[in-house]
């Protein structure tokens, strides 16, 4: 990530940040170390979750504090939230705190005992670990990014659905069967005729509710189908848009719950619950399993996406965003 703004670090590229003579460099002719660049944060913060130990070792060497914090987090908090233990153990190792509170409940050492390298920190005495619903949260994170393994989703939709079956779907839908003949033409080349490829979607029992699929196009994300599906239950859905990226939804009972959200994204806000903290981190840049463990499915393969489908329907004929 390029840093833009900032006393003397301007134009920094990403791998700046593992280039130990550049950043001593900038030091030498006065960049100031203690200033928020971007909001992305401070030299430490960038150094700390996308660079080296050894540039961490040296901006640490420089700034007032090595605990100070940028939306909510420190330096420490990004290196483990992005997986980076060398760098934890280099702040550590100058007197970062692991335990400090932050982020509603998640300090970095706690976010560390859900993480690859739970051993990272000592636990301190009278402080809390995980829960037992956290343990299991872990667990089942685990499971599930492995059940459902490594797949293609550029410009596919989908919508996962908690608690009701895949025939309850084509209800709420309105939909009907869709014409075998169509559906292999469709399969054949769905961007030949979109608008009728549009209305043709998948749904696919799983364990803990179903998925409403469609691999081509953004249907099974629209707001007019996450809203019927989520009456009286939740629908977490995603549409991975090859010129953005993966925009997500939550609906839950019959309304948008949240809207263009970014499932599996490298980031979240300070203020989000700690559920949600733990959730983006367990499923960093996993939008797919992110989105089942939201509904509380708990597939053991990738079916409902990859294929074969329960079954191929068609929608009515309706505003898909209402």
């Amino acid at each position: 990530m390029a840093v833009t703004e900032g006393a003397g670090w301007s134009g920094l590229g990403w791998n700046a940040w593992t280039d130990t003579a550049t950043i001593r460099a900038r030091l030498d002719a006065g960049a100031d170390p203690n200033s928020v660049t971007d909001f992305h944060g401070r030299p430490l913060h960038h150094a700390a979750g996308e660079g080296s130990p050894e540039v961490v070792a040296e901006l640490a060497r420089h700034v007032d504090d090595v605990d100070a914090e940028h939306e909510g987090r420190t330096a420490l908090w990004l290196a483990v939230f992005n997986d980076r233990p060398d760098n934890a153990r280099a702040l550590v190792a100058v007197g970062a705190d692991p335990w400090r509170p932050m982020m509603n409940g998640w300090s970095p050492g706690r976010l560390s005992l859900a993480g690859p390298t739970p051993n990272l920190f000592p636990l301190p005495t009278g402080e809390i670990g995980l829960s037992a619903a956290e343990t299991a949260a872990v667990a089942e994170a685990e499971r599930l990014i492995t059940a459902l393994g490594k797949f293609n989703t550029d410009g596919s939709s989908l919508a996962c659905v908690a608690g009701i079956t895949a025939a309850e779907a084509v209800l709420r839908l309105g939909a009907v069967p869709a014409d075998d003949d169509d559906v292999e033409e469709v399969l054949d080349d769905p961007f030949c005729d979109l608008d009728d490829s549009l209305t043709l979607i998948g749904v696919t029992d799983v364990p803990g509710g179903c998925v409403v699929s469609q691999p081509w196009g953004y249907a099974a994300y629209t707001s007019g189908v996450t809203k019927r599906l989520s009456t009286g239950t939740v629908c977490y859905a995603m549409y991975d848009n090859p010129g953005s990226g993966k925009q997500g939804s939550v609906s839950r009972n019959g309304g948008i719950e949240r809207s263009d959200t970014h499932p599996g994204g490298g980031t979240v806000a300070r203020d989000e619950p700690a559920e949600e903290i733990s959730a983006t981190y367990l499923y960093r840049f996993q939008a797919v399993a992110y989105c089942f463990a939201g509904a509380g499915l708990r597939p053991v393969d990738a079916r409902s996406i990859t294929g074969p489908l329960d079954m191929w329907l068609r929608l009515p004929d309706q505003n898909r965003w209402t």
